[in-house]
């Protein structure tokens, strides 16, 4: 695919914002903002970063989608579902109709969607599995959805469960849930693979740490106090009781 103007525009949740990739000064960088900055160098990019930490699909549906359809991009990402998974007001039959409605609107625009299918996150936690079976349930259920949506729509997508760095620790921030800056690196590599198959011509992101800011416990630490224990706290109240409740029914 031949070198010209490219719109770019990311949704979806904390992931696509870049929590886990700092940047010096503040802020995150991110998947998204890497693959954009390697689409750079073949492409005149015009990138539009709606998304928020926290959303979930209704919040794509309802906040982002508007903008990043007057932004009339050209690829789209549309990563959100985990947080839906992660709350008390679950509702599998609302979050398919959202995200079919933004993939249909997307698509319509001329975009090519760009979605995952994701891996159990509980998995990860190191919690025993009759707490964390519930959440990999959800999941599968938002796999489904992204199922049907890829029937319906096509573009690219990137099974997160059959990438190998899943498993790496380094790839992961202290809470487990966002990627590190190794995780982003290997997410925007993925998605720079898809595309170079596709017929775009660029180089891929770089695999090694570069600009950002190096590993630090202390930051690490700190994150976990002022952000991740509130977050963690706040979907424990959230989505604990039901956890419990369905741990207790399958051990019966």
């Amino acid at each position: 695919m031949g070198n010209g103007y490219l719109r770019f525009a990311a949704l979806g949740d904390s992931t696509t914002v870049g929590l886990g990739d700092p940047v010096p000064g503040g802020g995150w960088r991110g998947w998204a903002r890497l693959l954009a900055e390697s689409l750079r160098t073949s492409y005149d990019v015009s990138f539009c970063n709606v998304a928020v930490s926290g959303a979930t699909a209704g919040v794509v549906r309802e906040r982002q989608l508007d903008e990043a359809l007057a932004h009339r991009p050209d690829l789209a990402s549309l990563l959100v579902g985990v947080n839906d998974t992660l709350r008390s007001t679950w509702d599998p039959e609302r979050l398919r109709a959202d995200l079919l409605h933004v993939a249909g609107a997307l698509t319509d625009g001329g975009a090519t969607l760009m979605t995952v299918r994701w891996h159990d996150h509980g998995a990860l936690l190191g919690l025993p599995r009759v707490l964390t079976r519930p959440m990999g349930e959800r999941i599968a259920v938002v796999n489904e959805v992204y199922d049907e949506l890829h029937a319906a729509y096509g573009g690219l997508r990137l099974d997160l469960a059959l990438m190998p760095e899943v498993l790496d620790r380094t790839c992961w921030s202290i809470d487990r849930f966002h990627p590190s800056e190794l995780g982003h690196r290997a997410l925007a590599r993925a998605w720079a693979e898809r595309l170079q198959a596709e017929g775009y011509d660029f180089p891929l992101p770089g695999r090694e740490p570069c600009g950002g800011c190096p590993p630090s416990w202390r930051r690490d630490v700190a994150w976990m106090v002022t952000e991740g224990a509130p977050w963690f706290g706040r979907r424990a109240r959230d989505l604990g009781p039901w956890a419990v409740r369905r741990a207790l029914a399958a051990a019966r």
